[in-house]
C-alpha cells in the first residue's frame, strides 16, 4: 500500500500546485477588470483560496495519518477535493 499511498499523495500535491497557478491567473485577470467585475472576481478568488486551503489541510492530515486511519482520512479528503474541483470548474466557466 506504501507505493500506492505515495503516488496518491503526489498526485494531490500536483493538483494543489495547479490550483495555485490557476488562482494566480485569476488574480492577474482581476487586475485588468472594471471595479464591479474586479470585486466579483476577488470574491470568487477568496472562496477558491479558502476551499483550496481546506483541501491542503486534509492532505496534510492524510500524510500524517497512520496506515490504519489512512482510508478514513482519505474519504474526508476526497469530499473536500470534490468541492474544490467543483468551485474551480464554476469559476473557470464563469470568468472565461
Amino acid at each position: 500500500m506504501g507505493d500506492t499511498r505515495k503516488a496518491y499523495e503526489e498526485k494531490l500535491d500536483a493538483q494543489l500546485k495547479e490550483w495555485n497557478a490557476q488562482i494566480a491567473l485569476f488574480k492577474a485577470k482581476a487586475e485588468k477588470m472594471t471595479a464591479d467585475m474586479k470585486v466579483e472576481y476577488e470574491k470568487a478568488i477568496e472562496s477558491l483560496q479558502h476551499k483550496q486551503g481546506e483541501a491542503g489541510i486534509k492532505l496534510r492530515e492524510l500524510k500524517a495519518s497512520g496506515d490504519e486511519a489512512w482510508e478514513d482520512v482519505k474519504k474526508g479528503l476526497e469530499k473536500a477535493w470534490t468541492e474544490v474541483k467543483a468551485a474551480f470548474h464554476e469559476a473557470t466557466s464563469k470568468f472565461k
